[in-house]
């Protein structure tokens, strides 16, 4: 690893700019944004995404590092904007987010666990404001807020499902106000995306300022100003709300900050993060979380319009084994040749690849090579992606990092260079909410109709009726399907999406649909990866 000062030089970061966090880490002032652009190439901006996730794996962060490697052993100039990790999958199911094998952010280990407070900053900002309303509630209420009505939950970076739904302010009066409450996992705090959106500091504290917090009496909203603590929640954020520079094990510069969750939240690093790397390298290589249907969509809707950001080129992530999963292969028989169900797997592929169309679009494919992969099913997706004039690329950077995505990389440099293309928002911020959710759950998942329970209707009256239906939409939905049914895999068709409540973000500046089962907070599995986890040595085991 190179000291972190050696990568901001790489970047010509101006050194009152930069602050070390450390050795390997530093935070990157805000007002880099202010200044004019020095380098003479216009940036280009990569989105990469990746086909409907599965336990066999696709590898879209991993790509994502093992790209920016390969552009950088070409001599460009290139910087990573990656989101930062969440406690609650390191130590839940799916393990860290930094990559793996030799396509890493570095250190690891720290990037995956504290890093450098941000996380624990959101959290602590958002429970503050959840504090300074039971305060309120204790001391007179003089706002009238109806307590059943507090929609402004506490929040934990950590998975814990016996905190998804409690009751608080037992004990007699002096421990505070009785009422039903729950806590959601940060990354889906409204404060991890009002961070995550905010253009700068002034932008980040007048949209706290209009987080609804609840609703009174009457039913009108209240909102965080009104509780007089936006300045303190400024001071836990003050320097959580610069990004942070790292790098891969290639010495690649890498932009780390935000890590909201494409299945609850939008899924998207942060802008500043986003535009701090366009402002200091020709290429910025960014990936939205899940598949496309999910992180994608909502970089697309919601991230690239308010920040005016245009994409040059998109990859695609997919492998074998994923793809025989969607074509109905278990888990334990994967290592096994399956050339028909590779085929019937391509269908999920296929939608995907629909779907980036409805942008405007037109991706490269890479297909994450494993080592039990054959030799004859990779073939017979490359023949695919040639019937149809889709660029595609066999990529190996797990096992020999940037070298082994040099194909990739150049198939993404002609592509950006050749054919950079406007993007194509899904639906207008004018339609009705209805509307836009259809629009998504038709072109995104390709279902049929969308329903909607008792509840989520109130929830559309009410939202027509305070005025915040011309905000786009973030849908919660799951990840392992395109459907609302984590069960249905491939390219389900003829299914309907239930949505049971569309809640009011007004500080980030979106309606978050929920549909199906999803939870904004997680629970441990019965073998959480934390039970693998150690310090031998003074040296940290056992994270992946």
């Amino acid at each position: 690893m190179h000291p972190i000062q050696t990568i901001a030089d790489s970047l010509d970061l101006p050194g009152e700019l930069f602050h070390p966090y450390g050795q390997f880490a530093g935070k990157v002032d805000l007002e880099l944004l202010q200044r004019e652009r020095t380098r003479d190439k216009a940036p280009k901006l990569i989105l990469v995404s990746a086909i409907t996730p599965t336990p066999a794996g696709e590898g879209k962060t991993t790509t994502t590092i093992g790209l920016g490697d390969a552009l950088h052993s070409l001599g460009e100039s290139v910087c990573l904007a990656l989101r930062e990790p969440s406690l609650g999958p390191c130590f839940g199911m799916k393990g860290g987010g930094t990559g793996g094998g030799r396509a890493q952010l570095s250190p690891a280990e720290k990037i995956n666990l504290h890093f450098t407070g941000d996380f624990h900053a959101i959290t602590s900002a958002h429970n503050l404001l959840a504090a300074a309303i039971d305060s309120h509630l204790h001391f007179g209420n003089a706002l009238g807020l109806e307590p059943r009505n507090v929609v402004w939950p506490r929040v934990i970076d950590m998975n814990d499902r016996a905190l998804r739904n409690l009751t608080i302010g037992l004990g007699g009066k002096i421990h505070g106000v009785p009422r039903e409450a729950h806590f959601d996992i940060t990354a889906a705090s409204e404060l991890m995306a009002i961070l995550c959106l905010a253009g700068d500091a002034e932008d980040l504290r007048a949209r706290i300022n209009r987080i609804v917090i609840g609703f009174d009496m009457d039913g009108a909203p209240v909102t965080a100003e009104e509780f007089k603590v936006t300045g303190a929640m400024m001071a836990l954020l003050l320097d959580a709300g610069m990004p942070n520079l790292v790098q891969t094990l290639e010495g690649t510069p890498a932009m780390v900050h935000g890590g909201p969750f494409a299945n609850i939240a939008h899924g998207c690093n942060s802008v500043v993060a986003t535009r701090s790397a366009l402002q200091l390298a020709d290429w910025t290589i960014t990936e939205a979380g899940f598949g496309f249907d999910l992180g994608a969509e909502k970089f697309f809707d919601i991230k690239c319009r308010l920040a005016g950001l245009n994409t040059a080129a998109v990859v695609l992530v997919a492998s074998a084994r994923a793809l025989k999963m969607h074509g109905g292969v278990p888990v334990a028989e994967l290592n096994q040749t399956d050339i028909a169900a590779v085929e019937r797997g391509l269908e999920n592929l296929e939608k995907h690849v629909e779907s980036i169309g409805h942008f405007g679009q037109r991706p490269v494919i890479t297909l994450n090579r494993f080592p039990s992969d054959s030799s004859e099913e990779l073939e017979r997706v490359l023949s695919w992606c040639e019937a149809r004039d889709l660029p595609c690329a066999i990529s190996t950077h797990f096992a020999n990092g940037g070298q082994g995505a040099v194909e990739l990389a150049e198939l993404v440099m002609q592509q950006a260079r050749e054919s950079e293309r406007p993007v194509q928002q899904l639906y207008d911020l004018g339609q009705t909410v209805p509307e836009k959710v259809e629009c998504i759950a038709r072109k995104m998942y390709g279902a049929r109709d969308v329903a909607y329970t008792k509840s989520a209707e109130r929830d559309l009256r009410q939202i027509e009726r305070l005025g915040y239906s011309n905000l786009p939409v973030c849908v919660a939905k799951t990840p392992s399907s395109l459907s609302d049914d984590p069960k249905l895999h491939g390219r389900p068709r003829d299914f309907d999406v239930t949505v049971r409540a569309v809640k009011i973000n007004a500080g980030a500046g979106f309606l978050v649909v929920l549909t199906g089962d999803v939870l904004r907070m997680p629970g441990l599995p019965r073998v959480p990866q934390a039970q693998h986890i150690d310090v031998i040595d003074s040296k940290i085991e056992g994270l992946r």
